[in-house]
């Protein structure tokens, strides 16, 4: 390989992207060569720069960073995809790996381990954050099925059941059904409980 890795930062808080982008261009093999403040425009970024690397934020506005991994994944394969995350947690990791990124990160890592990351998952390698893939083994799976995980994102905690059966197209009785149902797979008290639950292991996310 000849010349620096070319990297794509995109996260939407501007002090937290200058702040990684200052500490990576210290590296003398990393070049920033775009930023993004969302998932689209990461998306586009991609397109238009090539980078080797798109270090991106778990939660942006447009499409999330898992979206975005998915995108990348389609529009420039050769791109290796790291998430950045100040909110992970063991199902958000997973489902990051599904979506085919390269790379995990806490955003409290010191600079010269996304440093290393960026040199690791460019040269063809996976890097997780140790903790949480500790914490990714010893979690339990997520017992609901994805109909049941659609209906409680969509209902929350207090969404009205008539609200919930219209926004997916469902009975109010198979709302209700499949409330009960979560409920009793998730051993909670309430559908409040259930929510703060899921919400919890980050599988409503």
């Amino acid at each position: 390989m000849t010349g620096p890795i070319r990297v794509l930062l995109a996260d939407d808080e501007e002090l937290i992207r200058a702040g990684i982008a200052a500490l990576l261009e210290l590296e003398p093999d990393i070049a920033v060569v775009a930023q993004a403040g969302d998932g689209p425009s990461a998306v586009d970024a991609v397109r238009a720069h090539r980078p080797d690397v798109a270090v991106v934020d778990l939660q942006m506005p447009g499409i999330d960073g898992l979206a975005v991994a998915r995108e990348i994944a389609t529009v420039s394969p050769g791109c290796a995809v790291v998430i950045l995350t100040g909110h992970g947690r063991p199902a958000h990791l997973q489902r990051a790996l599904a979506a085919g990124a390269r790379g995990f990160v806490p955003k409290g890592a010191p600079g010269s381990v996304l440093a290393d990351v960026v040199r690791r998952v460019r040269a063809g390698h996976r890097y997780v954050d140790p903790a949480l893939a500790a914490d990714a083994l010893a979690a339990p799976p997520c017992p609901l099925s994805p109909r049941e995980l659609e209906v409680l994102r969509t209902a929350g905690p207090d969404t009205p059941v008539a609200t919930v059966a219209r926004r997916l197209h469902l009975s109010a009785g198979t709302v209700r059904n499949h409330l009960a149902a979560i409920v009793t797979k998730l051993d909670a008290t309430s559908r409040q409980d259930a929510h703060r639950i899921a919400a919890d292991h980050g599988w409503t996310d």
